[in-house]
């Protein structure tokens, strides 16, 4: 496909260096540098200018563009630049837009002006967040299948049920369908079978429908309930804060927030019926203490630099708080995961790539590619990928045990109709399924690929 990015910053990179191989790329850039530095790295076009220029589009093929991506750092330019696009025959337009106004225009966005998708990155950080605090127990959850199936990342502690458990016996243990489908155990990933025996420390991947998963959480801790979040403090009142505490209210959860600046907290008592608002400084370990953060559930660090979202974790998780999330800015730092140990690490432009690409996929797919969704994992060590069978092949109403999948391949989850098939032997992949495949490899771009 034709695609056009406007804005080649940290998101727009991304996008080209995902996207450079299977499509024809430009990108529109004022920062000629960047332009420059973007050309020689990635297999895309680069055009210098002002996105808002006719001229400027028309030199990019606008006219010829499947998809029109704006991601540059001001709403007005991305919404506009989408209209003009629009108005200039481009099919699709995706524009990244952060202000809360936005949030109440989206269906007229798109169905009065023809903007296909606006992405949040601090409104869908904040859905993020509220979904690992709903699980308390989970590192990371990711959605399949249209939220049929859930992904979820956990770690085994010392004395847990899972501990020295063999997989075989996963099953008749819990009596759950689950399927762990992958294991990080230090540096190495592993893709495992039934005798494979979890250790304390490993991380696993494991994919169920929700209530199973809900299931799996009580099976796992006896202390389920008491585990859950029941009160939160956000470090940093903005926006992704502001959309997180609404959820978080509206979940039950007691919140508390410290924001720096006077004004930002006038309006957050404003706009937020509940929840207490402090003015000060979340750095400011004497004000952390005299708040009691420590005693709460858990702890989100929300500042805007990074280092200080990282140290402000550390210390809670330090001073005994049970959950901590951190935002990060730099995609680059979510690897510190692993080596800090830090509990979750949400990062909004990571988040927005995901959905933008999940969207291309999704267009891309019908034009005869079968891929409708693709989650990278544990620092791009990982694929999840989600396929949809929309047509008689060699391997549908094939039983599984007779056909032979590559190493480091597994198929994770069917989704039939509504109906969830954790793999067995004797199940079969039919026509219309949707079925998700765990890999330690890269570059399938069809289900028939991973069948040696």
């Amino acid at each position: 496909m034709d695609i056009i990015i406007v804005g080649g910053g940290k998101v727009g990179s991304a996008l080209a260096e995902e996207l450079c191989n299977e499509h024809n790329i430009t990108i529109i850039d004022q920062n000629e540098n960047r332009i420059a530095s973007l050309i020689n790295e990635f297999d895309c076009m680069g055009i210098v200018g002002n996105c808002l220029q006719t001229s400027i589009l028309a030199e990019a093929n606008v006219e010829k563009a499947n998809i029109f991506i704006a991601v540059t750092s001001s709403d007005e330019v991305n919404v506009l630049s989408c209209l003009i696009a629009k108005k200039m025959k481009a099919r699709h337009c995706i524009a990244r837009v952060r202000s809360p106004e936005f949030d109440k225009q989206l269906v007229f966005m798109r169905e009065e002006l023809g903007i296909s998708m606006m992405v949040n990155p601090d409104y869908n950080a904040a859905n993020e967040i509220a979904k690992v605090l709903r699980y308390p127990e989970a590192i990371n959850i990711e959605s399949f299948a249209k939220g049929r199936v859930d992904l979820a990342e956990i770690r085994i502690t010392s004395g847990s049920i899972l501990e020295n458990i063999a997989l075989s016996q996963l099953s008749r243990r819990l009596r759950l369908d689950v399927l762990i489908c992958a294991v990080q155990r230090g540096d190495e990933i592993i893709i495992p079978n039934g005798n494979f025996v979890l250790h304390a420390g490993d991380k696993i991947h494991m994919t169920a429908s929700h209530s199973a998963l809900v299931k799996f959480f009580k099976s796992i801790s006896a202390a389920y309930r008491e585990k859950r979040v029941k009160s939160a403090v956000l470090i940093g009142g903005g926006r992704v804060g502001y959309h997180l505490a609404k959820q978080l209210i509206e979940m039950g959860v007691k919140i508390k927030i410290i924001e720096i600046d006077r004004k930002r907290c006038e309006e957050l008592s404003e706009r937020l019926k509940k929840g207490s608002i402090i003015c000060g400084d979340g750095t400011n370990h004497d004000l952390l203490k005299e708040e009691h953060v420590y005693d709460y559930d858990a702890v989100v660090t929300l500042t805007g630099i990074d280092e200080e979202n990282i140290l402000l974790s550390l210390l809670a998780k330090n001073n005994g708080v049970e959950k901590v999330v951190t935002k990060v800015n730099r995609m680059t730092l979510m690897q510190l995961s692993d080596t800090l140990n830090l509990d979750s690490i949400i990062s909004p432009k990571s988040i927005t790539v995901s959905q933008i690409l999940q969207y291309v996929r999704a267009k891309q797919n019908s034009q005869g590619n079968n891929i409708t969704t693709l989650y990278r994992l544990v620092n791009d060590k990982l694929e999840a990928i989600e396929f949809v069978v929309r047509e008689h092949k060699d391997y549908v109403d094939v039983p599984l045990k007779k056909l032979k999948i590559g190493n480091g391949i597994l198929i994770a989850s069917i989704v039939r109709g509504n109906e969830l098939i954790v793999p067995k032997g004797d199940d079969c992949i039919k026509v219309n399924d949707s079925v998700v495949v765990v890999t330690t490899k890269k570059g399938f771009d069809d289900l028939k690929e991973i069948f040696a």
